[in-house]
């Protein structure tokens, strides 16, 4: 066992992550009776429940995965089906299964249903039925989303369509799932997975997919402020994020490279600062994270760019 305290200080300044301080510090206390009767609680979420909207795979399987690292629970929601005026393939039902098969291997439990964040009754049936199963949730990350641009549809529909999931299915996950926290009393958090798209619009062409998605992701801001201040009197943090391009099947699919093929200039003003094509989905994952644990136990109402520098340039 470690006894000298500037010990224990120069371990913890020399060490790389969290992670590895886990294992050290598992390491030392392999011998007491806490650590082997399992009662020793060392994750950032330990307890916690996150509800996580379009988890089957991309961002929403890693934001799963990343809230099960640090000890929640999940419950995960995607619509498992494909929407006509998506250019490119939506999660599946067997994408789901591998998250939920991801998750249970770090030893945390799930509820996943395949679920349309369009329809407000069916995800306060979901939020009933994980709540009995896994307590009270804690954490809300609005993640589910699409984009229509390129759509072969008619524009009507490609503009209604994005702004039903990505702003009306927004604000019927939140309603859905906020009065768990409300009831249980222990306060919050919930980010809203916006885009750089929701604080720029840069690239606008006026076309049905581009202005409604650039449309959806400035009203979830819109929706975040007014969260925000309705929640804040139950301890309950809003906040929104602002990911740059990251890569995942909405970007990286033939629709968008048969795009900025043909439009080079597109492609040109879809650069970021940094020296950085497109970030990953853990990237984002790590700031859903911090948002969500008591590290940003003081910030709500903010709106977080994660984008590479993009917004700035």
């Amino acid at each position: 066992m470690i006894r000298d305290k500037r010990c224990v200080v120069a371990l913890c300044t020399s060490i790389a992550s969290r992670q590895q301080w886990r294992r050290v510090v598992a390491s030392v206390l392999e011998g007491s009776s806490a650590f082997r009767e399992g009662s020793l609680e060392m994750g950032m979420l330990d307890g916690k429940v996150a509800f996580i909207t379009g988890a089957a795979r991309g961002q929403g399987r890693s934001h799963a995965l990343r809230l099960a690292e640090e000890g929640a629970d999940i419950v995960a929601i995607d619509l498992c089906g494909q929407i006509d005026s998506v250019p490119y393939q939506l999660g599946t039902s067997e994408d789901l299964e591998q998250t939920v098969k991801a998750v249970e291997a770090l030893g945390r439990k799930i509820v996943a249903r395949e679920t349309d964040v369009r329809d407000a009754p069916g995800l306060k049936h979901v939020v009933s039925e994980a709540t009995s199963a896994l307590g009270p949730i804690n954490i809300i990350v609005a993640n589910a989303g699409i984009a229509t641009a390129f759509s072969k549809v008619d524009p009507e529909t490609a503009f209604r369509d994005v702004l039903d999931v990505n702003l009306v299915g927004v604000w019927n996950t939140v309603i859905a799932a906020a009065p768990s926290m409300q009831q249980a009393g222990k306060g919050g958090a919930i980010v809203l997975i916006s885009s750089t798209q929701g604080l720029k619009g840069t690239g606008g062409d006026g076309t049905a997919g581009h202005c409604g998605y650039a449309a959806s992701k400035h009203g979830i801001i819109g929706l975040m402020r007014s969260f925000a201040h309705w929640l804040a009197e139950y301890n309950i943090r809003v906040n929104t994020l602002h990911p740059t391009g990251v890569e995942t099947p909405m970007i990286m699919n033939e629709a968008i490279s048969a795009y900025f093929e043909s439009n080079p200039r597109a492609a040109e003003v879809a650069t970021n600062l940094l020296p950085v094509p497109m970030i990953q989905p853990a990237d984002v994952s790590d700031a859903v994270l911090w948002l969500v644990s008591d590290q940003a136990k003081y910030v709500t109402g903010v709106t977080l760019p994660i984008d590479a520098g993009f917004s700035a340039r």
